[in-house]
């Protein structure tokens, strides 16, 4: 028999341990196991019951199989003996009303304070060099050599993602009791964060279609796909994307950091297609290296266009490093917080190390640049 709201009046309070300084969750509705017709509780082969978890575990958390008995929940006679992130299976040698409890250490307040300034202060910066990114290519859109529809998206996606990522965590004790809001929060983060992937793969696709014809780097729009159709290919997919995985894992966003929930491997709803993206890519590279490397044993009177392409190439492949390193690098974090405030460095960054590859390191844009500032000081003379 389960009981449901049963937690709030047998509290996990209420389980006493020797370390009485960590935190105690009930982790599983409140169950009572008994015989008909008999008034014993003792068994002569123990029995498993399987508790289905009703938070999020933490990693660093203990589980305990625990039985009411009289005031208090204790662990005589009951043990785990298996888990996973979503159930837990205990045994018990004789029947009872019985819980799951985990227990965790108190997290340091003044440690969750510096994390958080740190991180809205680093993603901050990020927004700032988006922000700046995208006014470059608005003002030098007419002197950039290149298709920046791509480009431009790829940075707005970015945009938007690390904003709302950024007031989710700012507002987040606002937003966890509205689960609906958080679910649909997490499911906009994805959407975002994937179409920035997106975009990068239909750029590399892009440069690689201008190499196969031997066009050069500034090829019009028009002459690949017009700049309507890439927006189309460029915001559907993460929404065929998002619409599959709400479709497949009903409930699956909205955890405690209003982000993918751990169950059923849900995270892999974004991680499964990065990887595809990122592979690609680096198929896409490598072949493009080797045309690139044809065309320049058939083509002795365009070396300029040919290294203007490597360098494209080689910024492309720091654009995908800067993408994917921090998401590859999420798999691996596990509660280390060297990893987690790497991470969360990397994270932050993207918009910062995108407007010192496109901008700071262009050419063409340095000597805007240098236009914009000697119109500045004439102006103040």
């Amino acid at each position: 028999m389960s009981y449901s709201n049963m937690e709030s009046m047998l509290k996990p309070s209420f389980f006493n341990t020797t370390d009485n300084d960590t935190v105690k969750t009930m982790m599983s509705t409140v169950v009572s196991a008994t015989l008909p017709k008999t008034s014993n509780t003792r068994l002569t082969k123990p029995v498993n019951f399987t508790m289905k978890h009703i938070k999020e575990t933490d990693p660093h958390g203990t589980l305990s199989c625990v039985y009411w008995k009289n005031t208090e929940w204790v662990v005589d006679g009951c043990y785990l003996v298996q888990t996973n992130s979503t159930h837990t299976v205990c045994s018990c040698v004789h029947l009872s009303t019985f819980a799951l409890i985990m227990q965790t250490k108190p997290s340091a307040e003044t440690s969750d304070s510096l994390l958080e300034l740190l991180n809205t202060v680093l993603v901050s910066v990020g927004l700032v060099f988006l922000s700046l990114t995208l006014l470059t290519f608005a003002v030098c859109r007419r002197h950039l050599r290149m298709n920046n529809t791509p480009r431009i998206n790829l940075c707005i996606s970015l945009l938007l993602a690390h904003l709302i990522f950024l007031l989710t965590q700012k507002f987040i004790h606002y937003i966890q009791p509205l689960q609906m809001l958080c679910a649909v929060l997490a499911g906009v983060l994805h959407f975002f964060f994937l179409s920035a992937f997106v975009w990068m793969l239909i750029e590399a696709v892009l440069l690689f279609i201008s190499v196969k014809n031997l066009t050069k780097i500034r090829s019009k729009q028009k002459e690949v796909l017009g700049w309507k159709c890439l927006i189309i290919i460029g915001y559907v997919i993460p929404l065929v994307v998002v619409g599959v995985s709400v479709g497949l894992f009903p409930g699956g966003y909205g955890s405690e950091k209003c982000w993918h929930k751990m169950e059923r491997g849900f995270n892999y709803s974004f991680l499964a297609p990065v990887c595809v993206i990122l592979s690609v890519n680096v198929i896409i590279f490598v072949a493009i290296l080797f045309m690139m490397r044809s065309a320049l044993a058939a083509l002795n009177s365009s070396h300029s266009q040919i290294n203007q392409t490597k360098i494209l190439v080689f910024k492309m492949l720091v654009q995908s490093a800067i993408l994917g390193c921090p998401w590859i690098l999420g798999l691996f974090i596990n509660g280390s917080p060297v990893l987690e405030m790497v991470f969360l460095f990397l994270n932050s960054q993207q918009g910062t190390f995108i407007f010192l590859v496109y901008c700071v390191l262009n050419q063409e844009v340095r000597q805007q640049y240098r236009k914009w500032a000697s119109s500045c000081c004439v102006c103040k003379k």
